[in-house]
């Protein structure tokens, strides 16, 4: 085999630059989507008196009422001392309530208030509205496959879906 040539070397440099480019496209335009998508939801949410990431603390205990701080938040993947201070500027709002657990009084569990479950389907719609101008212009079927392409990147990126 002989050498390569300068405009051969070239060509799969590029060629590597290209694919680092697309990488790094597809990264940005994905975290990119995301906070846009949060910056939307976030202000339809603010109508409300909800700050950016009290809807999700809310879902979670309107699907399991009384949990504990830490559970929330894994189940939310933020830090602990973030779920605290999120609970306790909540608790302040009068949207949730922290008691003693009736098994064992050393924990504390997080529960909604009356107040905060009428927030519910505001927050349900404040979603709703920003599904709506996410995907407007898009197809029924667009839409589904874009979510089990999101999902296939989710759960390849949490390491839960091998490579192929």
């Amino acid at each position: 085999m002989g050498k390569k040539s300068k405009a051969e070397k070239k060509s799969k440099g590029k060629k590597k630059h290209d694919a680092l480019a697309e990488t790094q496209d597809f990264a940005s335009v994905l975290a990119q989507a995301a906070r846009s998508m949060r910056t939307v939801l976030s202000r339809n949410l603010l109508e409300s008196g909800l700050y950016a990431g009290q809807d999700g603390v809310m879902l979670a205990l309107s699907n399991n009422d009384g949990l504990t701080a830490g559970m929330l938040a894994a189940k939310l993947g933020v830090k602990a001392p973030t779920m605290t201070r999120t609970i306790g500027r909540m608790e302040a709002q009068g949207f949730l309530e922290r008691r003693a657990d009736e098994e064992d009084a050393r924990l504390t569990k997080v529960y909604l208030t009356t107040s905060g479950r009428d927030r519910l389907e505001t927050i349900a719609a404040a979603g709703r509205m920003s599904e709506e101008m996410a995907t407007r212009g898009l197809s029924e079927k667009q839409v589904r496959t874009l979510m089990k392409l999101l999902r296939a990147v989710d759960g390849n990126l949490q390491g839960s879906a091998t490579p192929e």
